[in-house]
């Protein structure tokens, strides 16, 4: 091992690319982490941007793991090791980590034949590409979104190749591949075209039929006859996947290899403290073979672990592929006088600046003049090109110039002399070398992480998230009441094929629902107790029916009259001058995300209007909805106003005011604390702030809306996790709200603000923009198992995080705490609950914050916003004592960083979950995306039901006509009490029009195979508006399914003529070869007159009977009578408008 001295991180980079241009073949550097993997990744990009850099990444599991690796992070590692068994001696960088360096992987061989390239004109069988995917551990599914999934429709293929960054959509001819295209996975719209697509592997597990073989056999030879009971070995055997079955791989495969064999003749080199992360690593593979070897305790199944040697290297095998060829490693101190072995680089930490900016600045222009004269070239490592944005200015306003922005370091060795290079390169710290000084972002400002936004996924896709109908559901028909949906049907009417929806009612009745009607449907929600299905033809549905309309006309009255008194009243005029406020969001030390500066614009324009703010902002937990509120606060305050925010908990009030304290140091804002962590002197000072005005923003629990408190001029109140207050304290916060400006923040809407939110009274606004580095929280729900939690507690211990513990009551706390010293002795745990005194939980949770232990175990007073971003584990015991909106909740607490959060609900091994609890935990394993908490609200609506939206109600099932078509009704009547014509509006509402032409209405199953999407699509068709809406609906389903089949034109039709129909007031519209008949609603038509002048011109062609029906008598084949239909109906819209006028 040659040591290399004077190689502080950044210098590292340098000396590979160096190393890379002076050695025949590629770089091979270990390092310590996947942090540092990924930050040496971009520096090298920056020093050396035309070498090619391979990163080969480990899994994010621990040894002998129940759980798989991450699926992006598998096909990272396939994609690199796909590349390398291509090009083995090619020159280049090649990043991967101590652990990934030690575990074995899968023969150069097995992935020699895995890949498939397919290109434009060429010949191929979709049926076989599909069998290869599925083979390779590609999910098969309705609709591609994500990276290792595919969809088969017809001749189309939609893919999300392994490793790729956008999925593609392969267009057959025949069996010719006519295009392929990248397209976006949420518009599901296709892009620019390609000509080549190469596939690797989805899974590093290959399920082909030799290689199940294998594993059966090398399974049976290792653990015995005995062990073919194992769920494991079961599900292999019938080519299913298992969670944590890549741990066997060495079973699957001829023998295995590792990243030295990938990369021979490379010159291999360690990262600082690579030695003693090998050390610990071989040490965590050896006790965890040991741990699963022993025993399971009762009730737990038998794990049965592979020999360490089949999966890893132990010392002599890493010592051996070491000494194979030079090995370098990398230190940062300078080479020590009198070491006989090593090479110096010259490299060492550049100063750091920190302090007071102006200080920072000053001291940064002196040492540019001198590192200008020294003939070296200045960089400024800023963490994105937003904070260099940022750094830019505060430059000029420092009186340093020049400046420019450099992509890579060859741009900036190009500058004039004394010119600040400003790069976006992630270094914690800078480094000086003879020709470079590159200052880092923190050494200039303190520590600061900027993060680029990402990639927006529409809100109104969360809301339609929720809302989909899955077969079994209770559903609600308008006219007919309550039944059960059992799915699509074909049927025949009049020779012409019609998909319908089969709906089951009381004592077996069957309704088929022509599928363009499918917006008289709703959903019931999730099945309660008691709800008995309607009788078809039955009075009791109108009656319930009518008796809800007239409740629901009642409160929508009450909430128009809420609004209309909130529009009423004054509020102050909130404005601020905008380089103040610049200067304040300056601080924020991300960039915003799209969501949070459109929330943020529509506080502002509320502010603005003179009338009292009430909106709701939604966004889930760690989405940024605190700055909103920051932000606010700020115009608020500096306007004059006061400002009070108030929490649930003392615990978020004393991480709030922390928060508040921290943006609003050294400027003219006081704030104050008020809370059970204040004391009774404390308390009264605040009071007589506030009473006073000299405190411009007091945080705090419901403390601030004591009787005894009284504000000088509030001018906004803040509430945070609505849903958490008791009934009389938000009476009390009516009080409050009367002239004053609200916002209100909330990840779980309750279903009363939810309801509020969508009918309109309060203002929304959703942030569901996740952070750039943000993971979803991997969710576990499972019976407690010892061995599991112990890994668990591992994996987050090894990753230098904290956990979380949570359990439902007071007198679990200390069962549990003895549970986990059995589990793990060496845990250092700290308990924490609302009896706690005021002054020994603020102990505790300071001591914890600041790393003293490692688990917190709690009741549910962690719940509510607490940000601790190096909490990434959670273990929730007793789970189904826990409500949804808790859970979800909880599960926000963990997974805020950079790292992915592991969520463990569990609950006793023999106890039986009763069926609402398995529900709600259902939901939550679910609910597993980023930015869920919308669609949470709307599972909550289902579970707890509306209540009642004036009222102190929380709950309750909306059991008489379900919770959509209660919401509709609400909105509907809503919007009757507003609009100008009120008979107008329900007349669009109340009815649909029923068209029956004899000609075929369906998406064919082999159009659009997936049953899901399928029904998704005829929803989107039904509620098309306008013919603009239908032709580009039309225009992307030939994009995504091929060619239009002449039964989807015909639905795409139908529904035009439903429009028309509602226009011209038509309730029935029947076609056959002889004829056409028009029925009118209630035999009413707006324009008799004109109708019968109309007549008059058809020359006996049209006719009025004598039961008020239009007949159209005349020979018409299948294809004439939708023309005719479509003329007819356009004449009697004309008809009807022309009266209206």
């Amino acid at each position: 091992m040659i040591p290399v001295y004077g190689a502080p991180e950044g210098v590292d980079a340098l000396v590979l690319v160096r190393r890379l241009g002076e050695h025949d073949g590629p770089v091979l550097h270990i390092a310590r982490d996947d942090a540092r993997l990924a930050a040496l990744a971009e520096e090298i990009a920056f020093f050396g941007p035309e070498i090619e850099v391979i990163a080969l990444p480990a899994w994010d599991c621990l040894p002998y793991d129940r759980v798989s690796p991450n699926g992006a992070l598998v096909a990272e590692r396939i994609s690199a090791l796909s590349r390398l068994q291509a090009e083995p001696g090619k020159k280049r960088i090649v990043l991967t980590t101590v652990n990934a360096a030690l575990q074995k992987v899968a023969p150069r061989s097995a992935l020699a034949g895995a890949g498939l390239s397919l290109a434009k004109g060429e010949s191929v069988s979709l049926t076989d590409v599909a069998a290869f995917l599925e083979a390779d551990g590609y999910r098969r599914t309705g609709m591609v979104m994500d990276a290792g999934e595919f969809s088969l429709r017809g001749g189309i293929l939609d893919v999300f190749p392994a490793g790729a960054s956008q999925p593609v959509r392969i267009d057959m001819f025949g069996d010719e591949i006519e295009s392929l295209r990248h397209f976006d996975p949420e518009t599901q719209r296709s892009g620019e075209p390609l000509l080549r697509l190469d596939f690797h592997p989805a899974s590093e597990l290959p399920l082909d039929t030799a290689s199940v073989a294998r594993f059966r056999t090398n399974w049976r030879e290792l653990f015995g006859p005995k062990a073919v009971e194992d769920a494991l070995y079961v599900s292999i055997s019938e080519g299913r996947r298992h969670p944590g079955a890549e741990h066997y791989l060495p079973l699957f495969t001829e023998g295995m290899e590792t990243i030295f064999d990938y990369v021979p003749n490379a010159s291999v080199s360690l990262d600082h403290q690579a030695e003693s992360a090998i050390e610990a690593r071989l040490e965590l593979i050896a006790d965890h073979y040991a741990e699963r070897r022993l025993p399971p305790r009762a009730g737990e199944p038998i794990f049965r672990p592979i020999p360490s040697g089949m999966l890893y290297l132990d010392q002599e095998g890493w010592d051996a592929a070491l000494v194979k060829g030079p090995c370098f490693s990398f230190s940062p101190f300078t080479k020590p006088d009198g070491a006989a072995q090593g090479v110096e680089v010259g490299g060492r930490p550049a100063p750091i600046l920190t302090g007071q900016q102006v200080a920072a600045f000053d001291a940064f222009g002196e040492l540019k003049t001198k590192w200008a004269n020294s003939g070296r070239t200045i960089i400024l490592a800023a963490w994105s090109f937003g904070s260099r944005e940022r750094l830019t200015l505060m430059l000029k306003e420092h009186g340093i110039s020049p400046s420019r922005p450099v992509v890579s370091a060859d741009e900036a060795r190009a500058l004039p002399s004394g010119t600040v290079a400003l790069a976006v390169l992630p270094l914690e710290r800078g480094f000086l070398t003879d020709r470079l000084a590159v200052v880092a972002e923190q050494d200039l400002l303190g520590s600061r992480i900027a993060r680029p936004p990402k990639r927006k996924k529409r809100a109104d896709q969360f809301i339609a998230d929720a809302t989909e109908i899955e077969a079994g559901d209770l559903v609600v028909h308008q006219d007919h009441g309550i039944g059960r949906y059992e799915g699509l049907e074909t049927v025949t009417v009049n020779g012409a094929a019609h998909d319908c929806l089969k709906l089951i009612y009381d004592g077996g009745d069957k309704l088929f629902l022509p599928v363009e009607n499918i917006d008289l449907l709703s959903r019931f929600g999730q099945e309660g107790d008691g709800v008995s299905l309607d009788k078809l033809g039955g009075a009791s549905w109108q009656a319930r029916k009518a008796k809800a309309k007239n409740r629901i006309q009642d409160m929508a009255a009450g909430l128009i009259r809420l609004a209309a008194e909130r529009q009423m009243r004054e509020a102050p005029l909130l404005a601020t001058d905008d380089g103040a406020f610049a200067e304040f969001c300056a601080r924020f030390p991300y960039t915003e995300t799209e969501d949070q500066a459109k929330a943020i614009a529509d506080v502002l324009e509320d502010f603005a209007t003179g009338r009292p703010m009430d909106r709701l902002i939604c966004g889930d937990v760690g989405f940024g909805k605190t700055e909103v509120a920051l932000r606010a606060a700020f115009v608020a305050a500096m306007a004059g106003s006061q400002v009070a925010v108030v929490v649930p908990t003392t615990l978020l009030a004393r991480q709030h005011f922390r928060s508040f304290s921290a943006r609003f140091a050294g400027l003219p804002i006081k704030v104050a604390q008020l809370s059970r962590l204040v004391t009774a002197k404390e308390a009264a000072q605040v009071k007589a702030g506030l009473a006073s005005g000299e405190i411009s923003i007091v945080v705090g629990t419901h403390a601030i809306m004591a009787q005894g408190i009284t504000f000088s001029d509030l001018g906004l109140l803040i509430v945070d996790e609505e849903q958490h207050f008791g009934v009389k304290h938000k009476e009390r916060l009516k009080e409050l709200k009367a002239d004053v400006h609200v916002l209100t923040l909330t990840a779980t809407p309750i279903p009363r603000t939810l309801q509020l939110a969508l009918t309109g009274v309060r203002d929304l606004s959703l942030i569901t923009t996740p952070p750039v580095d943000r993971l979803a929280v991997r969710t576990f729900i499972m019976p407690f198992d010892s061995l599991v939690i112990k890994e668990a507690i591992a994996r987050e211990k090894f990753r230098g995080g904290q956990i979380f513990c949570v359990v439902p009551r007071i007198e679990d706390l200390d069962p549990m705490a003895a549970r986990l010293r059995e589990i793990v002795p060496d845990i250092r745990t700290v308990m924490a609950h609302g009896r706690l005194a005021p002054t020994e939980l603020e102990r505790v949770m300071t001591e914890f914050g600041e790393g003293k232990f490692d688990v917190l175990l709690a009741t549910n007073i962690v719940e509510s916003g607490l940000d601790m971003p190096a909490v990434n584990t959670l273990i929730i015991y007793r789970a189904d004592m826990f409500g949804l909106a808790g859970l979800y909740q909880l599960r926000g607490r963990v997974g805020r960083g950079k790292q992915r959060g592991y969520a463990y609900l569990t609950w006793p091994p023999h106890h039986r979950l009763s069926a609402a609890s398995e529900k709600r935990l259902e939901v939550m394993q679910t609910l597993d995306t980023l930015g869920a908490g919308f669609t949470l609200a709307s599972h909550d609506l289902d579970l707890r039901g509306a209540g009642n939206l004036l009222g102190n109600e929380q709950s309750g099932h909306i059991r008489e006509v379900g919770i959509e078509l209660y919401q509709q009704m609400l909105e509907d009547a809503v919007n009757d009490l507003r609009a100008q014509n009120q008979q107008a509006q329900k007349i669009e509402r109340d009815w649909t029009p029923n068209i029956n032409l004899g000609l075929p209405v369906l998406i064919p199953e082999a159009y659009v195979a997936d049953l899901p999407v399928r029904l998704g699509l005829y929803r989107r068709i039904s509620a098309l508006a306008s013919d603009a809406e239908s032709e580009a609906l039309a225009a992307e389903l030939v994009d995504r399914f091929g060619q239009i089949p002449s039964e989807v034109e015909n639905l795409l039709s139908v529904v035009a003529l439903k429009r028309a129909c509602r226009e011209a007031n038509v309730e029935k519209l029947d076609a056959g070869p002889k004829g056409m008949v028009v029925s009118f609603r209630k035999n009413d038509f707006s324009n008799p007159a004109g109708l019968i002048q109309w007549i008059g011109t058809k020359g006996g062609l049209v006719k009025l009977r004598p039961d008020q029906k239009l007949a159209l008598v005349r020979d018409m084949d299948v294809a004439a009578r939708m023309a005719f239909a479509r003329d007819l109906l356009a004449n009697l819209a004309k008809l009807a408008n022309e009266a209206e006028a």
